[in-house]
């Protein structure tokens, strides 16, 4: 159960084991089997051409037998295209076992944030999310994708290789696995280094990224161009830009210093087989055919794999950085979509009651101090007061974007932390000043609300919601594309369509959270027009900026410092001459006193 402190704050997620990544290969074991059959027919098929080579130089060339020369050349090229067909093969199975894994990943994360409470996403950057999902998982890519193949392809080419160099002469044999353990010695430090450097070349990328994000926004650009901060915001890319540039020419040098030597132990492996080679054939003791092919067979059997294994050990030990921040996510506590015992909540009636009910974001300052109210099924609530006072915290605590601290929110009779979230948020529909709509069509972004609506039952909610006439008059009606955010369309246009979508989901709780504050007089009537059918047998709790928006209301509650001062109907409170008629008068004042200039 999460908390109304709850902090997102990221767990601390020790080295990953490879156990835990290879979680993610389990699902294609049986294509992951073939594939390594396929890689063993493979090497054992590679091994041919050095070995047919040999026997080229010593027999077919010294006994002039040209029979054998063809049947030797007709080999390694049959050896050669059986290689590439098999190849290719497990080329297909490897992308699909390795794309597989990558949308798994992905999936498990985006799911896994959908889960994750409101506190999350209010506490971290968006932009760090996206690059978490993005970035994060992509840069993972050639590991997942590559690695295993890579690491079985390599063992195997190691293996029957050395089994073959021991086979044509043990003594050289020696001689070339001499220079292996020397490919070996700077895997730890090499791979401590840039597991280090990469986790720090990350939290740049969040950096950048978050800043992308809110740059490059609708809403952020217009920002920017009001106060002219372009040569602002330029400079502080370039700053984060240029932090990550040297971090990644570190990550880069690093990597060229080993590979570098690496490739100078290969260099050196091949000096070692020709001279101790050179030393024996010169003594009579081996041919000429026996040392290249030793030779072959080291360079691109021997040495490559073993350059290759190190280099891959290093991309491991970099791409854990990235698995880190990966399941450092994932291990994040999630909303607690089905509480152990939790019920699931039938069709509701739409009585709403808070009991003694305390909640503060933080431990500074408590934000709602024991309130206590009850609204009846079909009434219309509001809820006045001055800003900051508690009264958008109070409608969130219904479909439990958070949970309160102390105290008790009843639905009907279950207690709401007793039932599961779905069926609580299923019979709840919200309308916030802020409408957000996807960059899609019109009618997809009101099928949103129900999936499976018909054409004429987005018409009839667009009807209702005094919008269908205007979607109507668009050149593509209803599937004209709205943009980002809606900004194609005005707010109150925006506004209309959160309400025509909130009509199709039909709930029986409604949340209206300041739906015309933005607005002036025209669209105000409007949306209030539309507001109409909406509300009408459902229980309405309304947050009102204006209060003559309000002034039919059931039941008025007026908040002032996380309390319910005052409740009534508009008639009782004024009377009351209280709080409520205070905010009243003043209200009405500095309306007549702006209608007068």
């Amino acid at each position: 159960m999460w908390s109304s402190t709850y902090r997102p704050d990221k767990p601390q997620v020790g080295k990953v084991e490879l156990r835990r990544i290879g979680t993610f290969f389990t699902p294609y074991n049986a294509q992951n089997a073939i594939v390594i059959a396929c890689i063993f027919v493979a090497q054992l098929l590679g091994i041919a051409p050095a070995l047919i080579t040999a026997h080229i130089i010593d027999k077919a060339i010294p006994q002039k037998d040209f029979h054998a020369l063809g049947v030797d050349c007709l080999l390694i090229v049959g050896s050669a295209i059986i290689a590439m067909l098999i190849g290719v093969y497990q080329g297909y199975l490897n992308s699909v076992v390795g794309e597989g894994i990558m949308r798994d990943i992905r999936t498990r994360l985006v799911a896994h944030l959908h889960t994750m409470p409101i506190p999350f996403f209010t506490n971290t950057k968006t932009g760090e999310i996206m690059n978490r999902v993005s970035n994060d998982v992509d840069n993972i890519d050639n590991v997942v994708t590559g690695t295993l193949v890579t690491i079985i392809t390599n063992v195997f080419m190691i293996v029957t290789t050395v089994a073959t160099m021991f086979f044509i002469n043990w003594r050289l044999a020696l001689l070339a696995i001499l220079v292996v353990p020397l490919m070996i010695l700077p895997l730890g430090p090499v791979g401590r280094k840039m597991y280090d450097i990469r986790k720090k070349t990350r939290e740049k990328r969040d950096q950048i990224e978050s800043i992308t994000q809110e740059t490059l926004s609708v809403s952020g650009i217009t920002l920017i161009k009001s106060f002219a901060r372009e040569g602002h915001e330029k400079s502080r890319f370039y700053d984060v830009g240029t932090r990550l540039m040297k971090l990644e020419i570190n990550l880069a040098m690093v990597g060229r210093w080993f590979i570098g030597a690496i490739t100078s132990m290969v260099v050196v492996g091949q000096a070692i087989i020709w001279f101790g080679g050179g030393w024996l054939a010169i003594r009579s003791e081996m041919t000429t055919g026996v040392i290249v092919a030793f030779v072959a067979l080291i360079v691109g059997r021997l040495y490559g794999p073993a350059a290759s294994l190190a280099g891959i050990q290093v991309q491991i030990v970099s791409a854990l950085a990235v698995f880190e921040r990966i399941f450092e996510y994932l291990d994040m506590q999630t909303e607690p979509y089905n509480p152990p015992g939790a019920i699931e909540l039938p069709g509701i009636i739409g009585d709403v009651r808070f009991e003694d009910v305390h909640f503060s974001y933080n431990a500074d300052r408590e934000i709602l101090a024991g309130v206590t109210l009850h609204i009846k099924p079909g009434q219309m609530a509001a809820f006045v007061g001055p800003s900051g006072a508690g009264k958008t915290t109070i409608t969130q605590l219904v479909p439990r974007f958070y949970d309160a601290k102390e105290g008790d929110i009843f639905i009907d009779d279950p207690n709401i932390k007793s039932v599961t979230l779905e069926s609580l948020r299923r019979d709840i529909g919200i309308v916030t000043q802020e409408t957000y709509l996807f960059h899609d069509t019109i009618a997809t972004n009101l099928r949103y609300a129900r999936p499976d609506a018909s054409d004429s039952a987005i018409e009839d909610a667009a009807r209702s919601a005094n919008i269908h006439e205007f979607i109507s008059s668009l050149p593509e009606g209803y599937q004209t594309i709205v943009g980002e955010r809606g900004h194609k369309l005005s707010g109150g246009e925006r506004q209309r369509l959160a309400i025509a979508r909130v009509l199709l989901k039909n709930p029986r709780i409604l949340i209206l959270d300041e739906a015309t504050s933005a607005l002036d007089s025209h669209n105000e009537a409007a949306i209030q027009e539309a507001l109409v059918p909406l509300m009408r047998g459902r229980t309405s709790l309304v947050i009102a900026h204006r209060l003559s928006t309000i002034l039919s209301a059931d039941v008025i509650f007026v908040v002032e410092r996380g309390r319910i001062v005052e409740s009534g109907t508009h008639a009782v409170l004024l009377a009351r001459g209280g709080s409520y008629a205070r905010l009243y008068r003043k209200q009405f004042r500095d309306e007549a006193r702006i209608t007068a200039t």
